[in-house]
């Protein structure tokens, strides 16, 4: 029997990658995105061809009754949830003093608000799995904030005191984790000099992609029984240097 996954923020880049990834290894998909519904499709339809039975479920996660629909959606077609990937994201940069409320609250609502009622909405699915994992999609930025990103990296860092409080407090029913990717998927404002800036302070002086992520993603759905509440980096040792 094929295992089940809810990948969030899947039509591109790092939510993709994971997507294919799990396609791949025996899982049929439920493909989240906000705006951009032909590269869902595309993304399903990759899956699908690897296998995969799939389908795209459109929700803005900084609404709390979107975030209910994405879980009537999977509750419907699926009793069982064996993998949720929270990886749908907001990454834009204001200076502290210009950042609003509303763009502050919306960076929780994403990074916070939405794994939580994903997580809780879909709770009676996934613990009719024999090993289900939720699996929050962190940053670097958590604990390694730069100047432009403070309510990013605030949003970030309660992300990660998510994942251990919902490990400390579901298991030993659910295991729950955390990726850190570093630099895998250059933000498209990022100027050359400033990713080649970027690049020379990773130790391992090259970036990373997004199957990177993927591959450790794959690995912890089906081959890490024992880990849990851990936040796992994924950067090049980039978060190992100081400065």
């Amino acid at each position: 029997m094929r295992r089940t996954a809810l990948v969030t923020g899947a039509a591109k880049r790092v939510g993709r990658a994971i997507a294919l990834e799990l396609a791949g290894h025996g899982y049929d998909l439920a493909i989240h995105y906000r705006s951009s519904p032909d590269a869902a499709e595309d993304a399903a339809e990759a899956c699908r061809a690897l296998g995969a039975a799939a389908f795209t479920v459109q929700a803005d996660l900084a609404e709390v009754d979107a975030c209910e629909h994405v879980v009537r959606e999977v509750r419907e077609r699926w009793s069982r949830l064996d993998v949720l990937v929270n990886n749908a994201s907001v990454f834009q940069p204001v200076p502290f003093e210009q950042i609003s409320v509303a763009q502050f609250d919306q960076m929780h609502a994403v990074h916070v608000r939405a794994p939580f009622l994903l997580s809780q909405g879909l709770l009676e699915p996934l613990r009719a799995s024999d090993r289900p994992l939720v699996l929050h999609m962190c940053d670097i930025g958590a604990d390694r904030p730069v100047p432009g990103y403070a309510h990013y990296s605030a949003s970030k860092a309660a992300l990660v005191m998510l994942v251990k409080a919902m490990a400390v407090e579901l298991g030993p029913e659910l295991r729950v984790l955390g990726i850190s990717p570093g630099q895998v998927a250059w933000p498209p404002d990022y100027s050359d000099e400033k990713r080649e800036r970027l690049r020379k302070k990773i130790p391992l002086q090259r970036v990373g992609e997004p199957e990177d992520v993927a591959r450790l993603a794959r690995f912890l759905a089906d081959d890490a029984p024992y880990l849990s509440g851990c936040i796992i980096p994924v950067d090049g040792g980039l978060s190992a240097r100081y400065p």
